[in-house]
């Protein structure tokens, strides 16, 4: 049996204009995305009532909630409870520690017009649209926003 080559090779020319083509794609891309979110910035609805709170951990785990005005405790979360409140504050905290800011500043919980439940971070910028999780874990952010309104 005889050797049997097939050679293929892509003309040149192809594998340049291939490659300035998927480039200026890209590019154009990238520039249409930045326009419109010049046009359109994001803007976060209204809202209708909001908490100022500072979270606080205890020695025997539980966690704090506080009004950060006050300094007053609206509500606590039971050891081992409640995992998606202490996760997201893991991640919120997370953030602070890596831009060396204050871990006892205060973020501010917040319901909009549209029913929205919404946990920001004015440290860092940092925004969770809690809805995003479903409503039984919004909700757990719920209970507290209901708890500061009844500890006033």
């Amino acid at each position: 049996m005889g050797d049997h080559h097939h050679e293929q090779t892509v003309p040149r020319g192809a594998l340049i204009g291939a490659a300035v083509l998927l480039s200026a794609t890209l590019a154009l891309a990238a520039g249409a995305r930045r326009a419109h979110l010049a046009e359109h910035p994001a803007a976060a609805p209204a809202a209708i009532e909001s908490l100022e709170v500072r979270f606080e951990d205890r020695p025997d785990g539980t966690l704090a909630v506080l009004d950060a005005a006050t300094g007053r405790e609206v509500s606590t979360v039971p050891p081992g409870t409640n995992g998606f409140i202490r996760g997201v504050l893991r991640g919120m905290f997370r953030g602070r520690k890596l831009d060396s800011m204050d871990r006892n500043a205060e973020f501010r919980l917040a319901r909009a017009a549209d029913g929205r439940l919404t946990l920001d971070d004015p440290e860092t910028g940092r925004h969770v649209d809690l809805d995003s999780f479903g409503p039984t874990n919004s909700a757990a952010f719920g209970n507290l926003l209901a708890a500061g309104r009844q500890h006033p």
